[in-house]
């Protein structure tokens, strides 16, 4: 095995060890709401998510890893070395939010990984070539980003949340609504309609979420001169389908907690308006190829539905909590990006 496989085969398992972490650490999000109001059992719940992870990235096309892989940094600074510290940015904040059992998001993670990989490569090619530090410098070390896909991507990050909570609202008004003079045994159509529910989310997760790594890896084989053009291999699709159903399958009960019991107690028909909404505007995103947070949305959807009900009902201090890391993410992974960057950087 040459050196140039070699780096391959290292880049490629790490990318999946964060695919596999992402299901890993997003599990909670498909799976809290259901297991919280005792619609199933949370080993039955974790494998039905886990198939359904696997099958979604094959049946919705991969959109979103065309905008990862393609529309946030210049071609020409995607190196194995910047992609290769990204992961690394990610998966650390990863581990370091699972073990916190703060839900955070793998999206921002990677995306912050990302731009702050690229960030501090560009500024030190700049100096090695005699540059200083000024403001036309600075201007030219964010050139490589891409004005147009990243306002696409921080749009989807940004938005899904505040469309989530609303939708979790408005589904739960409208439930209320038509079912104001159901008999109480309703609640065992919420209970068991979960099931199909979060069928339809763990699907939407896996298109949206598989993507990310799946446009990593791209972007690493085209950088290595694997591929001549970005397309995503089926191989790849295979693979990265294959490491976030494995990690949705061991499950994050840490992160599960968080969801399914800290915001209010919930009961099946919180469940059943959570995951339809949530996996309706995941959906709705992978298609149109923008990368959204399942926990963002997820948790959005689940305090939109505490919120129509009552509004003191939801425990807004946790929600705070994790509104803090995930504003938190994207800067804290640049910068740690950066450093790994600069440490490696030294070295080659």
């Amino acid at each position: 095995m040459d050196g140039n496989t070699t780096v391959i085969v290292l880049f490629v398992a790490t990318a999946l060890i964060f695919d596999f972490l992402n299901g890993f650490h997003d599990s909670s999000n498909i799976v809290a709401t259901m297991i919280s109001s005792r619609a199933i059992s949370p080993p039955r719940a974790l494998l039905i998510t886990a198939i359904c992870e696997f099958i979604g990235p094959f049946i919705f096309g991969v959109a979103v890893a065309t905008t990862i892989g393609n529309e946030i940094v210049s071609g020409e600074m995607l190196t194995i070395p910047i992609i290769f510290t990204a992961l690394i940015a990610a998966i650390i904040w990863n581990l370091a939010t699972w073990y916190l059992g703060i839900p955070s998001s793998s999206s921002h993670a990677l995306i912050g990984g990302i731009i702050g990989s690229a960030l501090m490569a560009n500024f030190l090619s700049l100096l090695y070539a005699g540059g200083v530090v000024s403001t036309d410098n600075l201007v030219k070390v964010t050139s490589i980003l891409k004005t147009g896909g990243l306002l696409k991507v921080l749009g989807a990050l940004l938005f899904s949340p505040l469309i989530g909570f609303i939708s979790g609202f408005v589904v739960l008004k409208m439930i209320f609504f038509f079912a104001r003079n159901a008999h109480p045994g309703i609640n065992w159509f919420f209970n068991k309609g979960q099931v199909l529910t979060s069928i339809g989310l763990a699907l939407s997760h896996g298109t949206n979420d598989a993507q990310k790594t799946m446009g990593v890896i791209t972007m690493g084989l085209l950088a290595a001169g694997g591929i001549s053009e970005f397309k995503v291999p089926f191989w790849v699709v295979a693979a990265c389908a294959s490491a976030i159903a494995l990690g949705t399958a061991l499950g994050g009960w840490r992160l599960i907690k968080t969801i399914g019991g800290k915001f209010y107690k919930i009961r099946p028909v919180h469940g059943f308006t959570a995951q339809i909404s949530s996996g309706s505007v995941i959906l709705a995103a992978s298609l149109l190829g923008g990368p959204v947070s399942t926990t963002q949305v997820v948790s959005s959807t689940v305090m939109g539905a505490g919120s129509a009900e009552r509004f003191s009902k939801v425990r807004w201090g946790v929600g705070r909590q994790i509104a803090t890391a995930w504003i938190l993410t994207i800067p804290v992974t640049a910068l740690i990006a950066g450093l790994f960057y600069l440490v490696v950087w030294s070295f080659i």
